[in-house]
């Protein structure tokens, strides 16, 4: 991270309204200071520094400040698909993070903005967010912005594009879905991934290829074929306090339903989750019956070009709220 003088106002993102280019102009004209230059926060001098593997006990220490679930086998994950930043105070006690997870030379999703509470509104989380924003300037850009980030989110030029529901539970036993005419269902295997890239990147709406190879490493998953062709898929995975399913990627909610109903069975007895921005009435109720109800929401937002998939193979469940 080198610190320079600002000489030119920063690029306006393409395909964006002019309010939101307006406050993506705002917020990035901010100056930057120079790498040795202290962020001062209340009581608390901190510097800033690149995120690695050395790091995974700090970011771990800055989830549970905010109660959430990722274990270390998540953060490594993260760390080894994304870079970032961390803020750490005169003791290297960590004060917040941010991340970025690139999905080919055009697109990166946000992830890992965590500031511990005491320190929220002091400026840690804005620095944080517009150092990533800098070394992505050009991409598209989407989030997962909590309650708590929506705000400075939205003062960062990023508009919201709709809800994603946190539906979680103990996986009980419920009644499967009726089979759909025409399709097969099958447990994945190796020779499935191009048909499976190919489907992720247009619900998607970008080909994250390295990440969507790491997730097939780690996972375990379900595909359904029509006619010998592959159109939908979903994985399962450990994460937090027990498995979560997705990525999904179904044309509608039936087969959706038959593509996570298997899955959800194999983990009857256990934490399962599923994050997911198709909140349909009969998907819904089918989530909630196997036990997973809604826990939470966020809002998902961007900057740029919108390109989330709104019709043929969407988007059922995502592979986490950093990865989308």
């Amino acid at each position: 991270m080198q610190g320079t003088s600002p000489t030119a106002a920063p690029a306006t993102p393409k395909g964006h309204t002019t309010a939101s280019a307006d406050r993506y102009s705002a917020f990035m004209a901010g100056a930057r200071l120079a790498e040795e230059a202290p962020l001062v926060l209340d009581a608390f001098e901190a510097v800033i520094v690149p995120t690695d593997v050395s790091k995974r006990p700090l970011l771990h220490e800055l989830t549970v400040s905010v109660f959430w679930p990722h274990r270390d086998h998540d953060l490594d994950l993260f760390l080894s698909l994304g870079q970032g930043y961390i803020a750490l105070d005169a003791i290297g006690r960590p004060l917040g993070s941010s991340m970025y997870f690139p999905m080919g030379d055009d697109f990166a999703m946000f992830g890992m903005m965590v500031t511990t509470p005491r320190l929220q509104a002091m400026g840690a989380g804005r620095r944080l967010l517009r150092e990533i924003m800098r070394d992505c300037e050009g991409r598209d850009l989407r989030l997962s912005a909590t309650r708590s980030g929506y705000r400075l989110y939205e003062a960062a030029g990023f508009d919201p594009v709709g809800t994603i529901w946190q539906q979680q539970g103990i996986a009980r036993p419920f009644r499967l879905p009726a089979p759909v005419a025409g399709l097969d269902l099958r447990p994945m295997n190796a020779a499935d991934r191009d048909m499976v890239h190919a489907l992720d990147a247009h619900a998607y709406g970008a080909a994250r290829t390295v990440v969507l190879d790491a997730l097939l490493g780690h996972s375990t998953g379900m595909v359904v074929e029509r006619g010998g062709a592959i159109c939908g898929y979903a994985l399962m995975r450990k994460f937090g306090k027990g498995m979560v399913i997705g990525p999904v990627v179904a044309e509608d909610d039936a087969m959706a339903m038959q593509l996570v109903a298997p899955l959800i069975q194999a983990c009857e007895g256990q934490f399962t989750r599923l994050d997911t921005p198709q909140q349909t009435e009969q998907f819904k109720a089918f989530l909630s019956a196997a036990g997973m109800g809604v826990f939470d929401t966020v809002t998902e937002m961007f900057i740029g070009k919108q390109r989330r998939a709104a019709e043929g193979p969407l988007m059922y469940g995502l592979a986490a709220h950093s990865l989308g």
